[in-house]
Formats: C-alpha cells, structure tokens, sequence
C-alpha cells in the first residue's frame, strides 16, 4: 500500500482515536501529541508491512502506550514492541459522537479564530503540522507553536472532555460552523500564492462538515454550511481560465459545473429553509443556489439575490455582505445605485485597504461607462492582491479597458455577487 493510500485512510481515524483517548485519560494536549506518534507510526509501518485488520483499534492501542511512555519516559525502547503487539488488540471502544465533541473542544471560546482553525486541521482533519503551515504560508515551526499555545490554553482553562452545556452548546457550534467555513473559503480561494484553490483545505472542511451534518442533521445550519460548500464546489472546474487566471461567475463554462453536486446542494438548502431559526449559512446556500440554477448568466434572478442579501445583511451585517449586495444592485437598480450602497465603506477599517473594495468599484464604474476611473481602479486593485490568479485576472480588465475603443460597450463579466 503506498503512502498516500495510507495517508488517505487515516485522516478520517484520527479525529476517532483522539476521542477515544481524551475522554479514557483526559489531557488533550499530551493524548493529540499521541496519536500524532501513532499516526506517524503507520505511516512508516503500514505501507511495507499491510493494513492491520483494526486500524482504529491498531492507533487507539499505540496512541494509548504512547501516553504510558511519556509517563515513565521510556518511548524509544518500547516504540517497536508496542507497536506490534497493537495489531492484535481490540483497543477501546469508538464513540461516534467524539468528533462532535472534538470540535467543540477544538473550537473553545478562549482561542482566536486562527488558532481554531489550526487546531481543528490538527486534531479534527487529521493534517499533520506541515500541510497546514503549508496552506497558510507559514513556517513549519511557526505553526507548531501556535497549535501547541492553543492545546496549552485549552488545558489551561481545566475544560474537560465532553459536550458544552446547553447555554452554551449554541454559541460553540456557530464557532465550530465558522472554522469549517474559513476552511473551505481559504481553501477555496486562496487568500495568497500562485494557486487559486487549496483543495486540501476545501476536501477537509467538506469532509468534516458531512460527518457534523450526519451527526446533528436537524439543524438547520449545518445543513445549510454543507449545501453552501456543495453548491460553490459544484463550480470548481470552470474557475480557472486556460492562463491560470481566476474566471468570475458570468464568464464561466456552465456545462463544467457538477450537476449532481448542485442537485444534491439545492435538496439540502430547500430544507434546511424549512426550518427555524433562519440562519446566514442557509440564506448564502440559497444565493449559491439561485446562481448554480441559472443556465446563462442572462437567466440569473437578480431581484431574488437582492431579497436574499438584504434578509443577509440583517442577520450578519458585515462588508462584505455589503459588497456582495451592491452588486446586486447595480444588476436590478442600475451602477449608479450600486455606488451608493458601497459609497459608506470607503471608511470601514475592514475592507478599505482591500483589493475587493476597489474590484467591485471598479466593476461599477464600468457597469457606469466611466472607463478612465474603472481602468485606474483594476490596476490598483491588481496590485494590492496576494492571489496570482486574481491579479492575472485584474490586469486582464485593465487591458481590455485600455485597448478597447471609446465607444464600444461591453458587459465587464465580473458579477459573481456571492464572493466565490
């Protein structure tokens, strides 16, 4: 079996052997420092030597005299012995709900988004230390103290294995659904670097967010998180210009979209819709629905995009949102409306210095016919981007601005109002 064969198999297990561990011994920190021992010792066993008949019972059991022998400070002596006599033991029971339990605990209150985000990779996605320094272009070793400061913090709290209490269960899952989200859309589109998708990022957040939604699949959130991801990936092939540019929304090849990804997204997000409370993921399903529904970017029904950023700027009221809903604007009420709407963030400390403010301006203005302005805008924001796909794209506005004549109009194609 070759080594990414064995890599494959074992993400899901880690998060299981994990579990299986914190809540037998407790210790977050030193039981994910075991199983990552243990993992390593599959991948340097397994390929030469066969898949154990139990691999979960095969981790549990290495993990669990990983632990022992920090104990008694005796690892190196025993790691080979140990790690044979493993294969024929049954190990502790896997408890299906441990990684719901996992994310909660990945996700606790006392640590920044980022450091959620790393540990949840960590522990959870099963990604060793490296891919995830990797995906978010850091050093290896910088983000090896950040996971470690985070399993300190968390231990430090004295917080125990085991579900939230029920006040505070609510708050904890919209944490846990926002590092699944920032996952995907990291992985997505790529916040920096040569490469507009990380796709090691979007299969994890996918993957784990179909095991949250098996496990709560009456909440309307998680379903709504999971057909959000379905219905943006179901767009993945068609992205990506044949110059490695990014290729925005209007532009896009429709007959490379998954059809059966879009069929299932849209099931999951007509009901999750049904249910109460309406929540923000279930509402960008549905745009991502409207839009993955429209066969021509001519078909596509801006007024129910409208409606639906509006009920979304009132249940998360952020600028990005309010980017995203000028444009459809300026699709039903003209770009000069448009304008209007994105006028009041040219002092919001989170978006003024962005690329994306200038790239929906820019956009705007040349919806408006104000060529000069909407050229001037692209080049700047071409230059602020960290993506090199974005800036191929930015720079190719600019160009078809600048050789274009006067007098020709044209539909500037950037109109992926979801921000995806």
């Amino acid at each position: 079996m070759e080594v990414r064969a064995v890599e494959h198999l074992l993400r899901p297990l880690a998060p299981q052997v994990l579990g299986a561990l914190v809540r037998r011994h407790g210790r977050f920190d030193e039981c994910e420092d075991a199983v990552q021992e243990a993992l390593l010792a599959a991948i340097q066993q397994w390929p030469g030597e066969g898949v154990p008949s139990n691999p979960a019972a095969w981790l549990t059991t290495v993990a669990s005299r990983r632990l022992a022998d920090h104990a008694r400070s005796e690892i190196a002596r025993r790691r080979r012995e140990e790690a044979d006599a493993a294969l024929a033991s049954p190990g502790p029971p896997i408890d299906a709900d441990d990684m719901l339990t996992l994310l909660f605990l990945c996700c606790h209150p006392s640590l920044t988004p980022t450091s959620q985000i790393a540990l949840t990779l960590r522990a959870v996605g099963g990604l060793t230390t490296a891919e995830i320094a990797g995906a978010f272009l850091v050093p290896e070793p910088t983000m090896g103290q950040r996971i470690s400061r985070a399993k300190q913090r968390i231990a430090a709290t004295g917080a125990r294995f085991g579900a939230p209490d029920l006040a505070e269960r609510d708050d904890r899952l919209r944490a846990v659904l926002h590092a699944l989200y920032l996952i995907f859309n990291e992985g997505y589109t790529a916040s920096s670097g040569v490469d507009l998708r990380r796709d090691d990022l979007t299969t994890e957040a996918m993957r784990l967010t179909r095991d949250l939604h098996r496990l709560l699949p009456d909440d309307g959130e998680v379903a709504g998180l999971l057909a959000l991801m379905l219905l943006t990936e179901a767009r993945r092939a068609a992205r990506v210009s044949a110059d490695r540019s990014l290729a925005p929304l209007a532009e896009q090849d429709r007959s490379l979209w998954d059809q059966a990804m879009i069929g299932e997204g849209v099931a999951l997000v007509s009901a999750a819709l049904a249910t109460r409370p309406l929540g923000p993921y279930q509402v960008q399903a549905a745009i991502a629905a409207v839009h993955d529904e429209a066969a021509t970017p001519d078909d596509t029904d801006w007024p129910q995009i409208l409606a639906l950023y509006e009920v979304l700027e009132r249940l998360t009221p952020n600028p990005i949102v309010t980017l995203n809903r000028a444009v459809a604007v300026a699709m039903v009420h003209g770009p000069q409306a448009g304008l209007a709407v994105i006028d009041g963030l040219e002092h919001d400390s989170r978006v003024r210095d962005s690329h994306r403010l200038l790239t929906v301006r820019a956009h705007l203005l040349e919806m408006s016919g104000d060529r000069e302005a909407a050229l001037a805008l692209y080049r700047e924001a071409a230059r602020r981007t960290l993506s090199l796909p974005e800036r191929r794209h930015l720079e190719a506005r600019a160009r078809h601005l600048a050789e274009r004549p006067p007098d020709r109009a044209d539909d500037p194609g950037l109109t992926d109002a979801d921000g995806r």
